[in-house]
């Protein structure tokens, strides 16, 4: 067994839930591409209304189908004692959650670019005008908050309250990067500044700014990383807690 075959694991297993589809797929997806669209029909400024509440969509699209398909998958792997069966396999720890975090990334940029064609053709939104940037850093922030999402499993205690306890994660995420309106107009300005370090905001502002915004995402998302990789290395479970 290698990573390819962790890889296709976790891929095969996610494309077989059809509860995980409906949350991590549909739901981005409509988000992604329905908001756009619907400011395109109702805004005067059409295309550009859009556009921007388009990048703000893909930190909604990043927090779920990264953080929260990663978290609530894993939990339940660990709960059904299949991480711990997968353990006693010759693949190490890293082989096992580096086959499920790439497997994650796939699918989160697979759904990113599709969405993208989607909002250009329904919505009028122009494609990135730097293409490379924005295609590193859906690849760089996925990857990073799929690392997250691992890491969070340790304070998740049961499968069943996994999905529940990933929402405020992805109600944080929308709000920072301005995926569900102004609402950070009507907060204090030190909360915008705070939801500011988080990566998927990182991501977002890279994708609108530019060039310019290269350099901060790359070190937001080596800290972010970081930290996951510690959190995971000292918490992380590979089995349900004994009652």
């Amino acid at each position: 067994m290698s990573l390819t075959a962790t890889y296709k694991l976790g891929a095969r297993l996610f494309w077989r839930d059809k509860g995980m589809l409906a949350g991590s797929v549909i739901t981005p997806v409509a988000l992604a591409v329905g908001m756009p669209v619907l400011m395109a029909n109702v805004r005067a400024d059409g295309a550009t209304a859009a556009a921007d509440i388009f990048y703000g969509t893909i930190a909604l699209l990043l927090s779920i189908t990264s953080f929260m398909n990663i978290a609530v998958a894993l939990t339940m792997r660990r709960d059904q004692l299949l991480l711990k069966r997968l353990r006693s396999t010759r693949l190490t720890d890293a082989q096992i959650l580096a086959g499920e975090v790439a497997s994650t990334v796939t699918q989160t940029v697979g759904l990113l670019a599709g969405c993208l064609v989607a909002v250009h053709f329904l919505a009028g939104v122009p494609y990135p005008e730097h293409p490379l940037l924005f295609g590193l850093a859906a690849v760089a922030g996925s990857l990073t908050v799929a690392v997250l999402g691992v890491a969070y499993t340790a304070a998740i205690p049961r499968g069943e309250l996994a999905a529940a306890m990933t929402v405020p994660v992805f109600l944080v995420c929308g709000v920072s990067a301005g995926a569900m309106g102004p609402m950070l107009e009507l907060l204090p300005s030190w909360v915008g500044t705070v939801l500011g370090l988080l990566p998927t905001s990182a991501v977002v502002d890279a994708m609108r700014t530019g060039p310019d915004a290269l350099l901060p995402l790359v070190v937001n998302l080596l800290v972010w990383g970081v930290v996951g990789l510690a959190a995971i290395k000292l918490w992380l479970r590979w089995e349900p807690r004994r009652s």
